[in-house]
């Protein structure tokens, strides 16, 4: 089971729309001319050209603050295309690439940026994590160490990181990017919490410890200082006093689809079954994760092993398939995927699954010797 602190990728780029003013205020110009007292210099299809242009920066820029990113590429492509405000055009399609996976385009599009002689740490925050996306690990911390020297007290960048981090699995470069966080935020118990999250994901729940007490002492009673708890309790073992927490956490309004995804999945962990009121609280909690962030591996592979237990092979199989894709690496995605073929009655799926099992297997098995 794993969770994170905050939303998603997709909350997480809307977020930084709201602090991305600049890009809004320039989409308020309409046409241009020399001077207010002066004729206009421009012919009456340039003029129109360039107030569509406007239009299409509007249109582009209201699409992705609304989170329609695929939508918006085309509007934001025709405003490029005129060369209106380079700036506001391309943080906005950055925003859009990054959102929607395509992370070699958002980083052409950001460093075009960079090139062009504009720098800002919403520009780095962007490009890091496409970088991240796309496994480029050395570019991403030296774009974020640049970003973090030109606002080091910034702590909505380092949860970011953390965040793409946590999505890409690379557990060892977040808390690298953690760690340079604590040394100019020593107090965040975001930040200690993150750190505490990667390295029990790194196998060294010793060491995360110290920094779980910490987070759950600075934000005591907050929600980050919940978690803090919670995973701690996770990682020892302590099922009924996480499920507590947790159910609390849900009913103080705290919905978000990591903390709905290890609701469900501790529940189904101690054991629930169909019929009983905490399999129908572990399959809600489930559910409402899965709508929120369907693209969520974790609640995607959580869920269709629920529908397993309740026979539902069709369901099951749907959801494990969204979480293979998404986590093609997982052994455990493949086991259950070989039993809803199983039980679909698609033996050759269900045999396919079984060798797939075997070979990740075989790729993780250490040397003789070793």
């Amino acid at each position: 089971m794993s969770s994170r602190s905050s939303v998603g990728c997709l909350a997480v780029l809307c977020c930084l729309l709201a602090s991305f003013a600049s890009a809004q205020v320039s989409v308020q110009h309409g046409p241009r001319s020399s001077s207010p007292s002066s004729p206009p210099s421009e012919s009456p299809a340039s003029t129109t050209a360039s107030a569509t242009a406007d239009s299409e920066l509007r249109t582009g820029t209201d699409l992705t603050r609304r989170g329609l990113l695929q939508q918006a590429i085309p509007h934001l492509l025709a405003a490029k295309r005129e060369g209106i405000d380079p700036y506001a055009v391309g943080v906005n399609l950055g925003i859009c690439y990054l959102g929607t996976g395509n992370y070699k385009q958002a980083i052409a599009e950001l460093e075009l940026l960079r090139a062009s002689g504009h720098k800002s740490t919403i520009i780095d925050n962007l490009l890091a994590q496409a970088y991240i996306g796309d496994g480029q690990t050395g570019p991403a911390f030296q774009v974020f160490l640049e970003a973090a020297a030109a606002a080091p007290d910034d702590e909505k960048l380092y949860a970011y990181m953390a965040d793409a981090c946590t999505d890409h699995q690379d557990y060892e470069l977040g808390l690298r990017m953690v760690n340079v966080g604590l040394k100019n935020l020593p107090n965040s118990a975001r930040l200690h919490y993150e750190r505490a999250v990667f390295l029990s994901r790194l196998d060294r729940f010793d060491e995360a410890k110290p920094d779980f007490n910490r987070a759950a002492q600075l934000a005591n009673g907050d929600y980050i200082g919940t978690l803090a708890v919670v995973q701690k309790d996770l990682y020892e073992d302590n099922l009924k006093g996480a499920t507590s927490l947790l159910r609390q956490a849900v009913k103080d309004g705290h919905r978000d689809y990591q903390t709905l995804e290890l609701l469900g999945s501790v529940l189904l962990f101690e054991g629930a079954v169909p019929g009983q009121p905490e399999f129908a609280e572990a399959q809600s909690a489930l559910e409402q994760s899965a709508q929120e962030q369907p693209g969520y591996s974790t609640t995607q592979i959580a869920l269709g092993k629920l529908y397993l237990r309740e026979g539902r092979y069709k369901d099951a199989a749907q959801h494990l398939e969204i979480g293979r894709r998404l986590q093609p690496g997982n052994p455990a995605v493949y086991t259950s995927l070989a039993t809803a073929y199983n039980g679909l009655g698609e033996r050759e799926k269900a045999r396919e699954m079984s060798r797939q099992v075997g070979r990740l297997l075989a790729e993780k098995k250490p040397p003789p010797g070793s």
